[in-house]
């Protein structure tokens, strides 16, 4: 039997209920574990229809261990590539550091390389089949939401039309409605736009012949010039194919200030070909990977400066909402993964809602500001600038001018800095497994 508070909100022996702002990756994780926990869950997405859009992405054994527990990882393994190797190579194609990934390095679970929206559409069919019918809302953007009486109030209105479609109200509200999230907006009303890093990507995928080893992932170029591509379909491969998604990089001219409203436009390739025309490696043809790619789509290389907290009494961020970085490492995607499987575990550890919300704040906001520093500090890639510096030529043996020890202590120390180090993911495996 249901009793009722004062002010009208059922009592604890009611199944409590979360309100998730934004239908990505990371809300969609956090809804898995949520009803898993227990707990009622309402996601609101503001894109109309959920479609397998994007490019390809990253997941890190740590997080792949994650989706795992969610009984995920069949699905992954049949859409996504088992990453084996990650090589860094200079602009002459000439390899700089080469490390076995996943299953191949001696990890307990893989590492993928998937498309963004096929990785999406797995989560979402997932949480479709798992959560009651009307547990997602599309087409619905948060306009406005308090706090009163232990509870949240969220009113969402139509994402076209402007008018109000909804207010719900819950025990708590989780943002992860992205790097332009409203939620963060209203904690920090004087932050502004995202930090632009100076470097313009454009992304896209090519359907081409396999490369290397066919799981290979590739690192080429420096800070001012980098093209970066990997494999992401296991159906492509296992017709001796390859869909590669690749990112080429460039500097942008210093009085470049990036319009919001273009994000994720579409552009024409001469834009940026003429700059990697001579990048033909013979193992790795970067103007035939760009001039098959069907659409191409440029994106500023932003981030946001940490923030001192996340959670504000029943409300919290998650994600891009809560620790936009640059995409260096593999991280964005992983991290907010992270994110979700920590906060239900605090929820399940914790006597209050508000105890839960701060000590997921105080354990993954300073994790996740460590690697948002990292990036900006080159992270794993800053052995290409190195080769760059010390090389600008070109060289016969790294070794030469970068030791193998300096190499090593830069990849190990970035792993251990985010988290995927191999001892402590195949720790956590391990326990999760008891």
């Amino acid at each position: 039997m249901t009793s009722t508070r004062q002010d009208g909100w059922p009592s604890r022996d009611h199944p409590r209920k979360a309100i998730i702002v934004g239908g990505g990756i990371g809300g969609l994780v956090t809804a898995l574990f949520l009803h898993r926990a227990g707990f009622a869950v309402e996601i609101y997405e503001s894109a109309r229809e959920v479609k397998p859009l994007g490019v390809g992405i990253n997941l890190l054994p740590h997080s792949v261990r994650v989706l795992r527990d969610l009984g995920l990882q069949e699905e992954l393994a049949g859409t996504g590539i088992e990453s084996a190797e990650l090589r860094y190579v200079n602009k002459f194609g000439q390899l700089i550091w080469q490390e076995a990934r996943g299953i191949a390095a001696g990890y307990a679970v893989p590492q993928y390389s998937i498309h963004r929206g096929e990785l999406q559409m797995i989560l979402f069919r997932k949480v479709m089949s798992t959560l009651p019918e009307g547990s997602v809302r599309t087409g619905c953007t948060l306009t406005s939401f308090d706090q009163a009486g232990g509870a949240v109030s969220a009113r969402f209105d139509d994402r076209d039309g402007g008018r109000q479609l909804v207010t719900s109200k819950a025990d708590f509200l989780i943002a992860a409605d992205g790097i332009h999230s409203t939620v963060r907006r209203t904690f920090y009303p004087e932050e502004g736009a995202p930090q632009f890093s100076g470097r313009m990507l454009w992304r896209a995928t090519t359907a081409t012949a396999a490369f290397l080893t066919g799981r290979t992932m590739v690192w080429a170029g420096h800070d001012n010039q980098k093209f970066v591509c990997y494999p992401i379909s296991e159906p492509a491969r296992k017709q001796g194919r390859a869909l590669v998604n690749w990112i080429a990089e460039l500097r942008a001219p210093a009085d470049t200030t990036p319009d919001r409203s273009d994000w994720n436009k579409r552009v024409d390739k001469e834009v940026f070909a003429d700059s990697f025309s001579k990048w033909n490696f013979g193992w790795l043809n970067v103007p035939g990977l760009i001039a098959g790619a069907e659409s191409i789509f440029e994106f500023p290389m932003v981030d946001r400066d940490p923030v001192t907290r996340w959670t504000h009494g029943l409300v919290t961020l998650l994600g891009d909402a809560a620790h936009p970085m640059y995409p260096v490492g593999s991280n964005g995607a992983s991290q907010a993964i992270l994110d979700a499987e920590e906060l239900a575990r605090q929820l399940d550890a914790r006597e209050t809602i508000e105890s839960a919300l701060q000590a997921y704040d105080d354990i993954r906001r300073p994790a996740t500001a460590a690697i948002v520093l990292a990036n900006r500090r080159g992270g794993p890639d800053r052995v290409l600038q190195l080769a760059e510096e010390r090389a600008p030529s070109g060289f016969q043996r790294v070794e030469d001018f970068i030791s193998r020890e300096e190499l090593e202590t830069i990849s190990q120390s970035y792993k251990q800095t985010a988290g995927f180090d191999r001892e402590s993911v195949n720790r956590q495996s391990a326990d999760a497994g008891k």
